[in-house]
């Protein structure tokens, strides 16, 4: 009970300067000899005085606020894609044509973001939310490949350096002796 009178009190000692230039405080005792104040008087009461109060204090800032700019901008974030593996001009030895791609997406890839990946200009797949690919049955020879980050609505906001590989796969047929 005794917290409800303290903050009862607290509220009214920070409202009352900002009430004070704008409404009269009337102020008597009730009947227990305690002082109320009221904004209204006590009716029928001829003990009801009302209080004068000096106008509360006004700061006035030094600083002219009206030339800041206060709405908020978006930020705009600078990926770049890079791909790691395999790296440039690298040759690729497997019979089965697989690579395995990976790139590096910076500074942090999040959510609604996708990579596609491009193998000679073409999509290779979907695009997917990781930057790892698993290309397979690649033909021989040279082979470029690029990725694209995109946003939530397929727009490229970044592309990597195209890489050139070459695969060298057995050949299927056996010559005549």
């Amino acid at each position: 009970m005794s917290i409800r009178i303290i903050v009862t009190a607290l509220i009214l000692s920070i409202s009352l300067p900002s009430l004070a230039t704008t409404a009269k405080i009337y102020v008597w005792r009730n009947e227990q000899g305690v002082l109320v104040f009221s904004d209204s008087p006590k009716p029928g009461a001829e003990e009801s005085e009302e209080v004068s109060v000096k106008p509360g204090n006004v700061v006035k800032s030094n600083v002219d606020t009206s030339i800041l700019d206060i709405t908020p901008k978006e930020i705009e974030e600078k990926y770049q894609v890079e791909i790691t593996q395999p790296e440039d001009h690298s040759t690729i030895r497997d019979n089965t044509g697989s690579v395995h791609v990976t790139g590096r997406i910076k500074p942090v890839f999040k959510r609604g973001l996708k990579i596609q990946l491009l193998l000679d200009d073409a999509p290779y797949g979907k695009p997917q939310t990781h930057s790892m690919f698993a290309l397979r049955n690649i033909d021989r020879g040279e082979h470029k490949i690029k990725m694209q980050l995109t946003n939530s609505k397929g727009k490229v906001i970044a592309s990597s350096q195209e890489v050139t590989f070459y695969m060298h796969r057995a050949s299927s047929v056996r010559q005549a002796r």
